[in-house]
């Protein structure tokens, strides 16, 4: 598993209910996104699932499952 030291910019996190559950850094937006939707295809059905993909470098989040409305 990489560390944030020498994680890539773009962060997969999983939260079940509320609390980390795992987490992921990609150098790529695109392998990251990738990555995202496999994420939710294994482990979307867990109870309280949450998975964001953030850009580390610029603070934002850039997507979250389930989304926010």
């Amino acid at each position: 598993m990489t560390t944030p030291m020498t994680a890539g910019r773009y962060r997969l996190a999983l939260t079940l209910a509320g609390r980390p559950a795992m987490q992921g850094w990609w150098d790529s937006e695109a392998t990251a996104r990738r990555q995202f939707k496999v994420w939710i295809g294994e482990r979307g059905s867990m109870p309280g699932a949450r998975i964001l993909l953030v850009d580390e470098e610029a603070g934002e989040t850039l997507t979250t499952w389930p989304s926010e409305t």
